[in-house]
């Protein structure tokens, strides 16, 4: 079997009027429709200018968009092929959905994601979306760049990401995400923000953490709820932000004397040996780690900021070192402490039970 046409003479498309393309969104439109999607961006969404206009019929028609596939404007044209048009009412055109995008401001973002919280509450009491919320929940926050490739493009500068594990500056826009979880749910966005290439990723991360608890709180996670983050976001800011909302913390604290100086203290006896179902591989070693040894004590944080000192649990662990080991001649294990991030967590709940200090 062989092509008849050349491939630049061949264009394919779904132009069947009698049949529905994308009928899974059939249900999923459904219970959008009941808990009150269209209705909340009616009420919460108000752009100036032509362009703006009817925010209840827009957005819900990005949301099936992004749920259909597209990533882009011109895919939103999928929303009109074969007899989508019969099934949903309100479809507008790819360039009146551009349009009206391009129409935000900073303002109509809050609002749009006023309606994101509202919404995400009503689906949470619709449907199980987030079991075992009751118990104990958590919210991961971290940062994201996205690469982009227009020389025009708003806030794209140059900043750092990793690929394939080396660090590179990359020019794009900077996005900080937030998810809510439980041990039996997978994650949930509970907020979004977009920032120019270059920004820190720390920068806006308080308010994000204290608007992505109040999420949580919306969506039934009332039992513990804890808040998790990498270095980059340990600060006052961030770890004041999370505990002033109600929550606890567990961040990566950054490596220098004072850390140091606490894991020195820790007696030889309080660590405790644990073994990995499967090997994970440590980046500062360079090998596959299959056992450690973990320990915790009492660590007083941001001691130089005055009022926004923090008390709270260190947990370390510390895993051999294979390169003194060879050194160190046969049979010997020897141990480095804090070899690779991550490894060092900053938990504000200092004992079971007990609530976030006000």
């Amino acid at each position: 079997m062989r092509l008849l046409h050349g491939l630049a003479k061949i264009h394919a498309s779904f132009d069947d009027p009698n049949l529905v393309s994308r009928a899974g969104l059939v249900p999923v439109m459904a219970l959008a429709q009941r808990a009150g999607l269209a209705a909340l961006a009616g009420e919460q969404v108000a752009i100036a200018g032509r362009c703006g206009v009817n925010p209840h019929l827009k957005v819900p028609c990005l949301v099936a968009g992004m749920v259909a596939g597209a990533d882009s404007i011109d895919d939103m044209g999928l929303l009109r092929h074969g007899a989508m048009p019969a099934v949903f009412g309100g479809i507008r055109a790819p360039s009146t959905l551009g349009s009206f995008l391009r129409s935000f401001t900073w303002g109509n973002v809050l609002q749009l994601q006023k309606v994101h919280r509202v919404f995400l509450g009503e689906l949470a009491r619709r449907t199980p979306l987030l079991p075992g919320a009751g118990a104990v929940a958590f919210i991961d926050i971290d940062s994201t760049q996205k690469r982009v490739y227009g020389h025009k493009k708003q806030g794209a500068a140059f900043g750092h990401t990793k690929i394939q594990g080396k660090s590179l500056l990359v020019r794009g826009l900077n996005a900080l995400a937030a998810t809510i979880s439980t041990p039996l749910a997978a994650p949930v966005i509970a907020a979004t923000r977009l920032r120019g290439g270059n920004a820190n990723s720390a920068r806006g991360a308080a308010s994000l953490a204290t608007e992505a608890v109040a999420t949580a709180r919306a969506t039934g996670c009332t039992g513990t709820l804890v808040a998790r983050a990498d270095s980059q976001f340990y600060s006052a800011a961030f770890t004041g932000a999370v505990r002033a909302a109600g929550a606890f913390f567990s961040v990566t604290v950054q490596m220098n004397s004072h850390v140091r100086a606490a894991i020195a203290a820790i007696a030889e006896d309080a660590w405790t040996p644990i073994r990995y179902p499967r090997a994970v591989w440590d980046d500062q070693l360079a090998c596959w780690v299959s056992d450690a040894e973990v320990a915790e004590t009492t660590y007083t944080a941001f001691t130089s900021k005055k009022g926004q000192a923090i008390t709270a649990r260190l947990i370390v662990r510390r895993v051999k070192d294979l390169n003194r080991q060879a050194a160190a001649g046969p049979g010997r294990a020897v141990h480095r402490v804090a070899l690779s991030r991550g490894v060092h967590r900053l938990p504000v709940r200092d004992a079971p039970g007990r609530s976030p200090a006000p």
